[in-house]
Formats: structure tokens, sequence, C-alpha cells
């Protein structure tokens, strides 16, 4: 049962009994104990529009307040009014959970990850994993049909220059590995740069790739290739569930480009611009003032990655069926969407009724609080990463027997950096610190982790069936019970604000409640109905723990 709500509507209906007025008593949870479970100012905001003392508007709520067998109400301070819950309604909330499906019949399209094709995906591609990852958990919880879109940047000048060096060595395609692939790249790039004759002829490769040529597309598929087998073991290694049916690259939209332009011409919302044709939307100028141009055609006839994002933009609403858009993609990133969003409303592409969300987020950092780069200064691939989070766990785990060292390990080791992540505000930067992410104490993955084995442990030495939290006596109990409540709600928040940092806080707070009840609460050497209900607030936290950690791609482990 949800609680909140029905104190909230009885509060707000003892409000309309003593004074008339419809007002939101605004539940809070309690800052200590001795105030209850939750708290509400009603009678302070009150008090200058009725012209009473807040304790005599408090008075009165209580009086007119029904609260059945819910909990009871009291005075405190200068009016607040605290409410406590009856150990039955605590544990009618850990024995009946909600969940609720917002999102039921309605579909959600989430663009993520994002790695470009012929090249290694590096530590800038973590978060857009993670973070999306995380949200197509939360969104699915809540009813929502998840489409998962990977554009994958697969298409533009480079690919010209790429197979146009491979022609000139001599090189088939499909010897080459990614990390082959990419110095193929640098010396396209090195080429192009310094031989005019070798420039021209890569930018007729591109009109070739783009024309559809048998030759050059094949190349092109190849290297495609090659690059979509490697995203998969990365993803398989981060535990990430995207895989090459969520790929719908930036070559996908090719064909669908010159209709994008005679649209909007047709529109008249394009204006030719020193040859380029550009949209110039209301209320987007730069630091001068001067209006600031979406470019979806570019002067030499090309388009850019504007007209693919538009193009995006109307197939996921038209072909897709979105009702919802998320696109998690960093910061800098933010002016862009802005005026794609802006412009493809316009257009009709984008409807009032479909939302658009861009999910910005941070930069990774390293120790100097600078970009992470390696000590050369060049770019971290998540590979490595990912490597050294698990070695650095399977350190940890050196000295414990009786557990799968290898797959736990990998469950720590890529859990903390996901929950380090995570646990941030995604719009922060944050500090890539392996040492402070591994550890098992503080509000890390591991200690989450930890806490699920344990509670699995006391579980199966207990030897414990499926029963009932029935007796809260204990504080501690109560305030587990509480938590374990407001599982539901703490998902359903992230899933409308798309911040995974909230659900990871609960967690948190769960296993620390979880930590206060062990030292409180004997459980295997208590008795009768109390052991009982102990068990039972076990198995209900380690469900929640469990199903947390799910969500927010985390795996957790039974053992550790």
């Amino acid at each position: 049962m949800s609680v909140v709500p029905v104190l909230s509507a009885r509060l707000a209906a003892a409000s309309v009994a003593a004074f008339g007025l419809t007002v939101d008593p605004e539940l809070r949870a309690a800052t200590k104990p001795e105030f209850g479970h939750f708290q509400t100012s009603l009678a302070l905001r009150l008090a200058k529009q009725l012209e009473q003392s807040p304790r005599e508007i408090a008075e009165q709520l209580v009086a007119h307040a029904d609260l059945g067998d819910l909990g009871r109400l009291e005075i405190a301070g200068p009016g607040f009014v605290n409410v406590t819950l009856l150990p039955g309604t605590l544990a009618d909330g850990v024995n009946n959970p909600i969940h609720g499906r917002p999102g039921a019949g309605k579909r959600v399209v989430v663009d993520y990850s994002q790695p470009n094709v012929a090249k290694q995906m590096h530590v800038g591609h973590l978060r857009s994993t993670v973070i999306g990852d995380a949200l197509c958990n939360v969104l699915a919880y809540a009813g929502y049909v998840v489409v998962r879109q990977n554009h994958v940047g697969d298409w533009g000048t480079q690919f010209g220059m790429m197979v146009e060096q491979l022609l000139a060595e001599g090189i088939p395609a499909e010897r080459l590995d990614l990390e082959e692939m990419q110095q193929l790249y640098q010396r396209s790039r090195r080429h192009f740069d310094s031989d005019p004759a070798f420039a021209d002829l890569s930018r007729r490769r591109v009109v070739l790739l783009q024309s559809g040529d048998f030759e050059t597309r094949g190349i092109w598929q190849q290297l495609v290739d090659i690059s979509l087998a490697e995203f998969d073991r990365v993803y398989a290694m981060l535990g990430s569930p995207l895989t090459q049916a969520d790929v719908v690259g930036e070559s996908a939209y090719n064909a669908d480009l010159p209709a994008i332009v005679d649209e909007l011409q047709a529109a008249g919302l394009l204006t030719e611009s020193n040859g380029a044709q550009c949209a110039f939307l209301p209320g987007f100028t730069g630091r001068d003032g001067s209006p600031l141009p979406v470019i979806v055609r570019k002067s030499d006839g090309g388009f850019g990655y504007s007209a693919t994002d538009l193009a995006a933009v109307r197939h996921r609403v038209r072909d897709l069926h979105a009702d919802r858009t998320v696109y998690v993609v960093d910061h800098r990133q933010t002016l862009h969407f802005q005026q794609i969003f802006a412009l493809a409303r316009a257009a009709n592409w984008l409807p009032e009724t479909t939302t658009a969300e861009h999910v910005a987020f941070g930069t990774v950092l390293g120790p100097d609080g600078r970009p992470f780069k390696t000590r050369d200064g060049g770019t971290v691939y998540l590979v490595s990463l990912l490597d050294a989070a698990v070695a650095r766990a399977a350190a940890l785990l050196a000295d414990r027997d009786g557990i799968d060292r290898d797959a736990v390990a990998a469950a720590v080791g890529i859990g903390a950096i996901k929950y380090a992540d995570l646990s941030s505000d995604r719009t922060n930067d944050y500090v890539f610190d392996l040492d402070r992410m591994v550890a098992m104490t503080g509000n890390t993955g591991p200690y989450l982790q930890y806490a699920h084995a344990r509670l699995t442990r006391l579980l199966a030495k207990a030897g414990t069936s499926d029963s009932k939290v029935t007796t809260l006596d204990d504080p501690a109990e109560q305030r587990l019970a509480l938590l374990l409540a407001g599982f539901d709600a703490a998902v359903l928040q992230v899933a409308e604000t798309l911040q995974p940092h909230r659900l990871c806080t609960y967690l948190y707070d769960v296993a620390t409640a979880l930590s206060a009840f062990y030292e409180s609460c004997p459980v295997l050497t208590s008795e009768g109905e109390t052991r009982t209900s102990r068990l039972a607030l076990c198995g209900a936290t380690r469900a929640v723990l469990h199903d947390g950690l799910t969500l927010l791609g985390m795996t957790a482990p039974d053992a550790m």
C-alpha cells in the first residue's frame, strides 16, 4: 500500500472540513524519529490567510482529521503536525507492495550510447550507456513500451577518407580489427590534410558512398560490421542489453534527408544564407545577439547532422509511434537539441502530445579535476577502465572462499563503476576514482551488493519460507519497513524526472537502515512471531535491493 497519498487526502479533507479550504498538506518525511514518520507545515502556511496562530489551526486540523487505523497525529513546536504510522500500517506497506504503471499504453524511444564506427568506445561513452540502460529499465518498470535506439556514427566525410586510404594501400577491409581501423583513420586524416589530390579523391568517394556505389558501399559495410562486433563485446562486458538490433545509425536516415529539406522549405522554415539552407528560430541568438541558425543543408549540397537528427525525430514519432522521446547525450549538446526540438515542433514532426527530453550529463574527470585522459594525454578506452575495475575487485576478493571469484569480481567491479556514475546528479561532473568506487563502505555499489549478499546468506541459514511481517515494535524495524514501502514511489520518481541518482539515494538509505536494524534487532536468535516477522522483513529488504540494483543495470550477487 502507498500510504502517503491516503494520508495526504485525509489531511486535505480535514482542511476542507475545518476551514473550507482545499490545500495540499505537502507531507514530508520526518527529520528525526521523535517527530514520527511524516510532518506537515500546513498550519503554518494557513496562519496568515486565516489570521489565526499556527498552533490553533493545527489543533483544528487534528480535531477534524480521520486517519482511521493508519496512524496518529501530534502537534509539535509552533504548529507542525507529526504523523506516526501504526505498526500494522507499516507491515501492510511491506507485505503488499504496489507497482504503479503511469506509462502503461505509452511508447518511449530512448536514444543513447552512440559510439562511432571505426573508433574504439572510450570513457565518453560510459555515461551515456550506463545512464541510458538504467533509464530504460526504470521506464519499463513504469509500464512504458521501451524502444532502444543506438544512434551510431557511421556516415560522413571520414568514411570517404578511410575507403580511399584502404584502396591506396591495397589492404582488404576484412583483415582489420578495430584498433587497426582506428590507426587507418589517423593515417587517412594525415593524408587528407597534407595532400590536396587525396582530399579531392576522398570527397568524391563520399559522393560515391552516398549515391550507393557498389564497391564503396561494400568496403564501408565491412568497416561497420567490424565495429559493431566490437561494440557488442564491450556491451556484453559492461552488462548492457544493447545489441545490433538496437543500432539505427546515421546512415539509416540518408535517403530521408532530401525530403527533410523539401518539407521544411514547403513550410517556409528555411532561409538561404551564404549558399546554405538554414532555419532561424525565434529565441536563438549568439553572444552578439545575431540570429543563430540551424544549418540543414550545407552550401556544398551536403547534409549536416542537424538534418539527420531531424529525420530521426520524424521517424521516431511517425514510424515508432513515440509518446515520449529521450536523448541521453552530454551537456555540450544542450543548445543543439533545443534547436532541433523547436524546429521539429514548428514542422509538425514533433506534436505537443509527444515529449522530447534531453538527458544531459557532465564529464568524467581524472584525479587532476580535468577531463579524464591517459598519462600521455590520450583517450581512455572504455575496455581498459572495465578491466581495471574488475582487477581491483578481484584483488579485494582474493581471500574469499566459497564464491565464484571471477563472476563476483566482474559483478562488483562493473557494478562499482556503474553506481559511481549513477549515484551523483547526472548533470554534475565526477572524478573517476577506482579506490573509492570499489570500497565496501560508504555510498558505493559494493556496499549495496554486500548488503544483498549478507541477507541472502542469513535467509539461507534460517531456511525460511514465505511469511509476512507482523511485529514491528522496534524503531529500527519501523524505519526499515517505512523505507521498503517507498520503493515504488522512488522508482516512479526516476521515471518522471529521469534522474537515476534518486534511486541510488533511496537504496543507500535502505542499506543503512538495514545496518541499524541488524544492530538493534537480533534475527536468527529471536524467537516465535518476532523471529518470523524479522525474517520476512529481511526477505522484503533483499527483494528491494535486488530489484533496485537490477534497475540500475547492476548484478546483485548472492555471495561476496
